[in-house]
């Protein structure tokens, strides 16, 4: 692992660990970060002896405070929108990466920070974290995906809130609006966000992986199309050996022991 690199990578069993290191920064997401960060998920994916990822900040301060304010200010129109067309394409990748993703949010999430966290499967925050939004503040627009991906884990009219007036929410705030899903004490992150994925991998990775993906793509269709997709996955699952696996130990009273895909 190269300590210098902007976005550090480690690899633990079947466990993928992505830390944005610019903690002088607050770990600011550069062109340089994004470029990296893209890479190692296209790496990640091509992996299969990994099954999942965290994304966390290194330092005790910020997982990220969102992008470069100072490339961006110097930058013309046309570098500013190829910056947000990269930062859009590393959210897409996270969210359709086809492992588990969590985000380890050890600090400060603001603006494009916050937006690399919502495209990841859940959110595990530290008391102290605070999260938002303020792009407005300075002139700009949440554009890696804020006003679309805020609008469907906290609902329209808290997402134009917290948009409009540029306001960053404290931790437990944000467990109440369902931004997070957990909220835990600083030293205890890791070890947290760690047996969260512990129990999902302990689950079956095709069922896991068709119900993210009937979740994340039914978000797009119609009520009856989403249905429809549920019903076509669940038929497709039926189809492999986890699923004969997980049947039957519920009938046995057993613990299923998962083969994969």
């Amino acid at each position: 692992m190269n300590s210098n690199a902007v976005v550090l990578y480690e690899k633990r069993d079947s466990v993928a660990y992505l830390t944005l290191n610019r903690p002088e920064a607050l770990n600011a997401l550069s062109q340089e970060v994004l470029t990296r960060l893209s890479a190692l998920l296209e790496e990640i994916r091509r992996d299969d002896s990994l099954r999942a990822v965290i994304i966390t900040g290194a330092g005790r301060k910020a997982f990220s405070a969102g992008a470069d304010i100072k490339y961006l200010s110097q930058s013309t129109p046309m570098k500013v929108r190829e910056f947000s067309q990269l930062a859009v394409t590393v959210a897409n990748q996270i969210e359709n990466l086809g492992k588990v993703v969590v985000a380890a949010l050890n600090g400060y999430t603001f603006g494009g920070g916050l937006e690399i966290a919502e495209s990841c499967m859940i959110r595990v925050a530290v008391k102290s974290s605070h999260l938002g939004h303020p792009e407005v503040s300075i002139g700009a627009v949440a554009g890696f995906g804020g006003t679309t991906r805020l609008a469907r884990l906290v609902g329209r009219g808290r997402a134009a809130e917290m948009l409009l007036r540029g306001r960053n929410v404290p931790a437990d705030e944000a467990l109440q609006i369902g931004l997070v899903q957990f909220v835990v004490d600083d030293d205890r992150l890791m070890a947290e966000t760690e047996a969260i994925v512990d129990d999902i991998l302990a689950k079956s990775p095709s069922a896991v992986k068709l119900t993210w993906e009937a979740l994340h793509r039914g978000l797009n269709m119609t009520l009856e199309e989403s249905a429809a997709l549920g019903a076509d996955f669940f038929g497709l699952v039926a189809s492999t050996e986890d699923f004969r696996i997980g049947t039957r130990a519920f009938v046995e009273k057993t613990k299923p022991c998962y083969v994969g895909y």
